[in-house]
């Protein structure tokens, strides 16, 4: 069942699945998803003894800004202050922090910044704070034809097309980034109710903007920002995820992400996988959830 709750700047919806008194466990969807991404996760965690929290990002779904004149952020330390902020109003002091695309970004950042908060962590594509510093570098042409989106999203036109085709366009990325996942309308329509939140594509394009320099962040969030500039360590118990037919972020390995942690760290890759692994690989990430609460409750 769909729940709401006032977390910061935020209405968060969200569902609850599990013993309110279980081991506490927040999955977090990226773009352009929702939380369907994990129907198949949520209900094996709760099984397994987990309170399990689903929220929609800002941006998505019922999710709504407390006030107008809120910027419509889409920058990193906006993502994981919202986290944080849940976590507050849930009375949630630590949980193990889940999530890919920008939910792995948030998890990643309250794991790092306040790691008394994550219990541990699983995050698709391995640590993903931002760089912004070397946003601007280039990268190999490859890798640049994977972020054609991004660039787009830089000009007007690109915020226009969003506006105009926002389905279509989120159906073309996820046909391109999970290239062996065949999923039907059916199931691209349930997540892409997602995109008519009032404030998606302000949330999105201030997004792919921000990591790049061109707009300013929220000022609110600038000592948020200032600390993830340092790129800090992780020190819960973490696995990385990764799909080997990632389309938009290829599997780069183990080694790529090992020195940004410094607790218990397992890398895992799943064959034949693209991007939206939880709603893809759904056995394969709440395994990981499962073996990082395990190794996390050794160490209470």
């Amino acid at each position: 069942m769909l729940k709401n709750i006032d977390a910061g700047v935020l209405n968060v919806a969200y569902t609850e699945h599990g013993d309110s008194g279980g081991w506490p466990v927040v999955l977090l969807h990226g773009f352009p998803y929702d939380i369907h991404a994990y129907d198949e996760v949520a209900p094996v965690l709760a099984e397994n003894g987990a309170r399990v929290i689903v929220p929609y990002l800002r941006g998505y779904g019922p999710t709504r800004f407390l006030s107008a004149s809120t910027l419509r952020s889409g920058q990193q330390a906006a993502l994981g202050s919202d986290l944080l902020e849940l976590m507050n109003e849930l009375e949630i002091g630590s949980a193990i922090l889940a999530g890919y695309d920008w939910g792995g970004r948030a998890a990643c950042i309250v794991a790092a910044l306040w790691p008394e908060r994550a219990a541990g962590l699983v995050s698709v594509n391995g640590y993903n704070i931002q760089d912004i510093a070397r946003a601007n570098e280039p990268d190999s042409p490859e890798n640049e034809l994977r972020l054609w989106y991004q660039y787009y999203f830089h000009g007007e036109r690109g915020r226009a097309g969003l506006q105009r085709n926002r389905r279509d366009l989120c159906r073309l990325l996820w046909r391109l980034w999970s290239p062996t996942w065949r999923f039907d309308e059916a199931t691209f329509e349930q997540t892409a109710a997602a995109f008519d939140n009032a404030d998606f594509v302000d949330v999105v394009i201030h997004s792919y903007r921000h990591r790049y320099g061109l707009v300013a962040g929220d000022p609110g969030l600038a000592d948020i920002e200032r600390r993830l500039s340092a790129e800090p360590a992780i020190c819960v118990p973490a696995i990385a995820l990764e799909g080997g037919a990632d389309g938009v972020i290829p599997p780069r390995g183990g080694e790529h992400h090992a020195s940004h942690f410094t607790g218990p760290y397992e890398y895992r890759l799943s064959d034949n996988v693209g991007h939206n692994l939880p709603q893809e690989a759904p056995e394969a990430f709440a395994r990981a959830v499962l073996d990082v609460q395990a190794v996390a409750s050794q160490r209470t």
